[in-house]
């Protein structure tokens, strides 16, 4: 990994460009650079749900998470670098088997909503899907491993069981969708 930052405002950026963890500039519009910020959006999402109460257990797994996103960063910060592993998405694997056994089989579509938390982990799935996209089309452009694509795909269906879980905890139930209600 690079050089860790002693100054950050070093100006060098104020062309449209920055630098990427191998020492190469790249335009701050580029698809990498998209990325990297849409893994960095989510981690700075899901530091904010943790600052909901929420199981202890949980709250531990998360902030795991956390470090794989900021690894997952650094692996879209270094062309050809690789951190995210098949190891990875099978621990995601394993949690949304957790979290999914203990919750009731859905009947209608949810909302997000119910309790602060659960919302607040529907956002996350929502900006985990964007940078979901933003690898995607990375992916397209160059080559990428395929470990990030997996992982962030899994993170986002474990925020989703994650909302649900939470509003449990929290003891309120999922926002049910009402088929018809605002029909006239």
């Amino acid at each position: 990994m690079g050089k860790r930052l002693s100054k950050i405002a070093t100006r060098t950026g104020d062309d449209g460009s920055t630098g990427l963890g191998d020492g190469s500039r790249t335009m701050k519009d580029a698809l990498r650079v998209q990325a990297m910020g849409d893994v960095d959006e989510l981690n700075s999402g899901l530091g904010l749900l943790l600052c909901e109460a929420m199981p202890d257990d949980l709250r531990g797994e998360l902030i795991t998470i956390q470090h794989d996103l900021f690894d997952l960063g650094g692996e879209l910060c270094i062309p050809g670098y690789s951190l995210v592993a098949a190891s990875h998405v099978a621990r995601l694997d394993a949690l949304l088997e957790k979290y999914n056994a203990e919750l009731p089989a859905l009947q209608e579509f949810i909302l997000p909503g119910g309790s602060r938390a659960a919302a607040l982990a529907h956002v996350c799935r929502t900006v985990c899907r964007r940078a979901e996209r933003s690898i995607v089309a990375l992916g397209q452009a160059e080559t990428l491993n395929q470990a990030p694509g997996q992982y962030i795909n899994r993170l986002s269906d474990l925020f989703f069981v994650l909302a649900r879980t939470l509003n449990r905890y929290g003891g309120g139930s999922d926002v049910l969708w009402e088929k018809g209600r605002n029909a006239h």
